[in-house]
């Protein structure tokens, strides 16, 4: 998947998998011989967040900025000013936001929706069937809609992360493209791709962007 904006903010609903899905990305536009920058702009949630990936991302020579107190024992929401930084500037060719969960998640990309608005940019909202939350095209878009009050930025295309974790199977995917294709009909977006584990082959998997995985729970391998 190829990110034609040079802004890129990932959002969607706890659990939908952002966070792999927005490390995949940064590597992949990396790969692709742009300058990259990765935002943890996560300010609510303290676990499976960009921060945690920090090393594995700098040493790919993707920029990683984090909230002043990521990945410490201190539970406080202060972003810097590098956030504002990488978003106004343009020293990177792609920049990706990794943002927080549901509404709750995106107020933090509120503060920066001006200087965002003023140039093109790509606003993806990540979707997963499995998530009971998200289970129907119809919750889901109201989880978009809160997502796009609160940051005051429209979407324009959903990502297909559906996935079972490690039960995930190739037909986990397959099935689950009807419902990501519903979720964009209805929001009035493309469905710009469906992420799937590489292991899995892909085989048949409409615009299929085959990612790592680098979030586990703890028990799984």
């Amino acid at each position: 998947m190829e990110l034609t904006k040079r802004l890129n903010l990932i959002t969607g609903h706890y659990g939908s998998g952002k966070t792999n899905l927005a490390v995949n990305l940064a590597l992949e536009a990396k790969k692709q011989g742009k300058s990259t920058a990765i935002v943890d702009l996560d300010i609510v949630n303290p676990y499976f967040r960009t921060a945690d990936f920090a090393g594995m991302l700098e040493e790919q020579g993707v920029r990683v900025i984090v909230p002043m107190y990521a990945n410490t024992n201190l539970d406080i929401p202060a972003l810097t000013g590098a956030v504002d930084s990488v978003i106004n500037s343009g020293e990177f060719d792609c920049v990706i936001l990794d943002v927080g969960g549901d509404d709750a998640g995106a107020i933090a990309l509120g503060r920066y929706a001006p200087a965002i608005a003023a140039e093109a940019y790509d606003l993806f909202y990540v979707v997963n069937q499995y998530r009971y939350l998200t289970a129907t095209a119809e919750d889901a878009l109201e989880v978009l809609r809160d997502i796009a009050a609160v940051s005051r930025l429209s979407p324009t295309g959903v990502l297909n992360n559906s996935n079972l974790g490690e039960e995930t199977a190739l037909d986990t995917v397959l099935d689950s493209v009807p419902f990501a294709q519903e979720v964009a009909r209805l929001a009035g977006v493309p469905l710009r791709a469906t992420a799937y584990d590489r292991r899995l082959g892909g085989a048949g998997i409409p615009d299929g962007f085959p990612v790592d995985i680098y979030v586990k729970k703890i028990w799984e391998p």
